[in-house]
């Protein structure tokens, strides 16, 4: 269905406030909703997230005051979005829920969006973080069941399978590693510009979640497990960020983000299927396309520009789905699985030279692996339950990942030259 929110006729700016009953809107029912429907919640928090504080930033680096008062009541509208769609978890779902849900999130929308980019830089760095999101569902997964005895196939239903990936401990890597080669935006298609500004919004606010809450979670192996987790999701957002258009103007990256919010929100309401929820995605465009046309006026106002400098065409690019990406992940995963991240690109790790720095930082700062709190996590399972927790349609596709009664530990980090050698 074609929409341009560009031709659609705005809401005044005022009348977007909503009251504290408009707030407390009815949380979904964590065992009766679609896991989706919860996935689409944590979405689209983090994209309200990154919206209000790209605000501030905004606000901050500018000296006009009419101009600041106009992004100050676009962001108290963002702000009110935030606290509506946070609201919406329910008060018996708690924080390690949360996170299976946050990582079914990262996983299938991370895998959605490397089958349909088309800038090979964009969908390498995709199809890379995707396995490590994979890999920290499984490690969540078995957290679950040991410290609460219960399954995460029941959250994330059967769209999402649950089996490790390239090794939690394989991901630490030097931060030189994560700066990847920027997108133009005058040449980018706009589903490519969509597709940075959403993963990099999605993963920050995982990023967030885990650094702020993990010291919350009720025993220390749990909190080590987010520790270790939130630095590779720093990992993420530091790719992911890199790969977003750096030489756009404040009201470019202005008119962007009040953009994806509007793509985001039609594509929630076109793929929810939650009658109530529904609405609430189609309230809430409702207002984001008010916010994006307030841009469009500072744009013109203070840049002179038009939007379509910015966003030609305006109409939306094909739509965002989330749905079970299975087979494409056991691709990914059988295919790439002993890749890291090298300068500007992805190699196997049996080509990185000996006096790489991911060596060099895997040594700095896990001397002894077997302490990892992510392998730690899995040896404790297989302990108390005999093997791992799994939700698999069929046997992992790596050989060395189908033992469930062992955690591979090498895998993506050691290279097989050193591995016969220390045998």
């Amino acid at each position: 269905m074609k929409f341009n929110p560009f031709l659609e006729k705005p809401k005044k700016l005022e009348s977007c406030i909503m009251s504290w009953k408009d707030l407390a809107q009815k949380p979904y029912d964590k065992l009766e909703c679609s896991p989706y429907t919860r996935v689409r919640c944590i979405l689209m928090n983090g994209t309200e997230y990154e919206s209000v504080w790209f605000g501030h930033q905004f606000h901050r680096h500018c000296n006009d005051n009419d101009l600041r008062r106009t992004i100050a009541m676009v962001r108290r509208s963002e702000q009110q979005q935030q606290k509506l769609i946070a609201g919406l978890k329910p008060v018996n779902e708690n924080l390690l829920e949360t996170t299976i849900g946050y990582e079914q999130l990262a996983v299938d929308l991370t895998a959605f969006l490397a089958q349909k980019v088309k800038d090979k830089t964009v969908k390498d760095a995709l199809d890379f973080a995707l396995l490590e999101d994979f890999d920290h569902l499984y490690r969540y997964a078995n957290l679950l069941e040991s410290d609460m005895g219960a399954k995460a196939e029941d959250y994330v239903g059967d769209y999402t399978e649950i089996t490790p990936a390239r090794p939690t401990v394989s991901h630490h890597r030097h931060p030189y590693e994560e700066v990847k080669p920027h997108i133009d935006n005058k040449k980018a298609d706009l589903f490519t510009k969509c597709a940075v500004n959403i993963i990099t919004a999605a993963e920050q606010q995982t990023m967030n979640y885990y650094m702020n809450l993990g010291a919350f979670y009720k025993n220390q192996k749990g909190r080590e497990l987010y520790t270790e987790i939130a630095m590779v999701e720093e990992q993420h957002v530091s790719q992911y960020g890199s790969l977003i258009d750096p030489n756009a103007t404040w009201f470019e990256m202005c008119l962007m983000h009040e953009y994806v919010e509007c793509y985001l929100y039609y594509s929630m309401m076109c793929d929810e299927s939650d009658k109530r929820i529904k609405g609430i995605w189609e309230m809430l465009l409702e207002q984001e396309i008010a916010h994006l046309h307030a841009s469009v006026k500072n744009l013109q106002k203070y840049e002179k520009k038009d939007w379509q400098e910015v966003i030609p065409g305006g109409e939306f690019p094909e739509l965002i789905s989330l749905k079970s990406n299975t087979e494409y992940i056991r691709k990914i995963l059988k295919n790439t699985v002993e890749n890291t991240a090298y300068r500007e690109g992805y190699i196997n790790i049996n080509d990185v030279p000996d006096d790489a720095n991911f060596f060099k930082y895997q040594n700095k700062i896990q001397k002894k692996v077997e302490e990892n709190a992510s392998h730690k996590v899995i040896v404790e399972h297989i302990n108390k339950f005999g093997q791992d927790y799994r939700f698999e349609v069929k046997e992992n596709p790596v050989k060395e990942l189908q033992s469930r009664q062992e955690d591979n530990i090498t895998l993506g980090r050691v290279k097989k030259s050193q591995l016969k050698q220390s045998r």
